[in-house]
């Protein structure tokens, strides 16, 4: 019954529906990271989710919904020429813009005074680090999800990578590997043994 609904929803209202999916995803991986990060008795910031949710629903979701119906216009089909040029667009457009506007839009949102220095720390290793995992999500995208749900899969595929930036944000450098010995130390610690030798 829901599912009907759903694709009922997301036809009928495409932009709203995409938007509010993508940006609820998002901002649920900013949830995801502060309970994985939290210490025994520590609250979860929920100011910083906010700021996430306001990110994630102002600018990334439209984005993304401009940005992919966009592609599909101007390389329309499944073709496999047609999905590797997406693929590639997106990599090298897509991406970029959509870290720059997280990394500032955070920054702005938390009042850093200067709202470029998270950039300038962490974007190409966010970058780096994105494409072992983005062109992958955004092949299947254009081969298998149908133009008007594209953008709401790109909020589910996009929970798991909120929270890798996210924790970037606060306390990573935007590699993949800071993220993974963090997880291993938390691993470790929630084993009982010490974190460090």
């Amino acid at each position: 019954m829901a599912g009907p609904l759903l694709r009922s929803g997301v036809r009928r209202f495409p932009w709203l529906c995409n938007v509010l999916l993508y940006g609820s995803l998002f901002s649920a991986g900013d949830a995801a990271q502060q309970l994985l990060r939290r210490r025994p008795g520590q609250e979860p910031d929920w100011a910083q989710t906010r700021h996430v949710a306001l990110v994630a629903l102002s600018f990334h979701g439209n984005f993304n919904y401009v940005w992919l119906r966009g592609l599909e216009r101007a390389l329309p089909g499944r073709a496999p020429g047609a999905v590797l040029a997406k693929v590639l667009c997106d990599q090298l457009v897509g991406a970029p813009v959509a870290i720059l506007a997280f990394y500032t839009g955070m920054s702005i949102l938390q009042g850093k005074e200067n709202i470029f220095s998270d950039c300038k720390k962490k974007f190409w290793n966010t970058y780096k680090t994105g494409l072992l995992y983005w062109p992958f999500v955004q092949l299947s995208n254009f081969v298998l999800v149908p133009v008007y749900l594209r953008t709401a899969y790109t909020g589910l595929c996009g929970f798991l990578w909120a929270i890798f930036i996210c924790f970037s944000q606060q306390s990573g450098d935007g590699t993949a590997k800071s993220a993974f010995l963090w997880f291993q130390r938390e691993k470790v610690n929630a084993d009982g043994e010490p974190s460090e030798k």
